[in-house]
């Protein structure tokens, strides 16, 4: 074809889709897909690489509700020492979302990571577009470390 473009509409997965929309991680959007639980544009999908057209305009249900993007979040932590960055631990450690115990706040997650021993300002969000480009060393915020 000389002369004339091709234009590539990219498609996503749909449990990436759910994760873009800052509805859940990818992980538990992909155990909600297989469940049976989701549906795009009125149709069960339980495969959760299933491809989305158009991500912006399909419909997505999720248990019957409408899964519209979240209200982005954007959360400080002053981490204390001993605990992990992690949503759970198969050791049993407490994780940084102790702090949050009680708090109505959806699906968050750190922005980067902080070691067990180690305390300071942690990030979370809901929002993945905006982690990346805080966490992208080319574009990223200068960042300052004291060890």
């Amino acid at each position: 074809m000389v002369g004339k473009r091709l234009l590539v509409t990219p498609r996503f997965g749909l449990a990436r889709v759910l994760s873009k929309r800052g509805l859940c991680s990818r992980t538990e959007a992909q155990r909600l897909i297989r469940a049976g639980l989701v549906r795009l544009d009125g149709r069960v999908i339980d495969d959760p690489e299933f491809p989305v057209r158009d991500v912006h305009a399909a419909r997505i249900d999720i248990e019957n509700s409408r899964a519209v993007a979240a209200t982005p979040r954007y959360l400080m932590l002053n981490k204390p020492r001993g605990l992990v960055t992690t949503t759970r631990d198969e050791q049993g450690r407490d994780t940084v979302y102790r702090c949050f115990e009680g708090a109505q706040l959806g699906w968050i997650a750190p922005v980067g990571r902080l070691d067990k021993a180690s305390e300071g300002l942690l990030l979370f969000t809901n929002a993945p577009a905006w982690a990346a480009q805080i966490t992208d060393p080319a574009n990223g915020p200068d960042k300052t470390y004291h060890v």
